[in-house]
């Protein structure tokens, strides 16, 4: 099953292209055996007012993070294939893989495989549910080539 990825770049920065986020989207739902239906999702690359905006409205923290995802949870009656949206605040990304002496590209396929999983249920509220979460991303990204990103200290919201 292929998933449909839309990406909207809202934002001056350098974001990796849609190929990239349709990689990493498709090798997510590859990897944990998600085929229960034909799905959309949205991908949005936005700056710092904007998750701020994001963050502070629906999740009631008043500061930046680095990715955030929206299941859609849409009525059954509604016959849209759309699994959620997923935005990632670019200059955020760029300052973090800074930080942590990661390459960028590295850092977004990160957090697109992170929101993948929200998307899909997983979360990572207690320690459990975090292991769990974890070490499918860790899963994900080896098989994309992409090295443990929870041994460079990489803190998700």
């Amino acid at each position: 099953m292929k998933l449909k990825v839309d990406f909207q770049k809202a934002c001056t920065e350098e974001t990796p292209t849609m190929e990239d986020f349709e990689k990493w989207i498709q090798f997510t739902a590859t990897t944990i055996k998600y085929l229960k239906r034909q799905a959309e999702v949205n991908i949005r690359a936005v700056d710092e007012k904007e998750m701020l905006y994001l963050n502070s409205t629906f999740r009631k923290k008043p500061a930046l993070t680095n990715v955030l995802s929206f299941p859609a949870n849409l009525p059954k009656e509604i016959e849209i294939n759309l699994l959620g949206d997923i935005a990632i605040c670019a200059p955020v990304v760029q300052k973090e893989a800074t930080k942590l002496g990661k390459p960028e590209k590295a850092h977004w396929a990160h957090l697109t495989v992170h929101g993948m999983l929200h998307l899909i249920g997983y979360d990572h509220i207690s320690e459990k549910e975090s292991v769990k979460m974890e070490s499918v991303e860790i899963s994900v990204l080896a098989n994309l080539g992409i090295s443990n990103p929870y041994t460079q200290k990489a803190i998700l919201e």
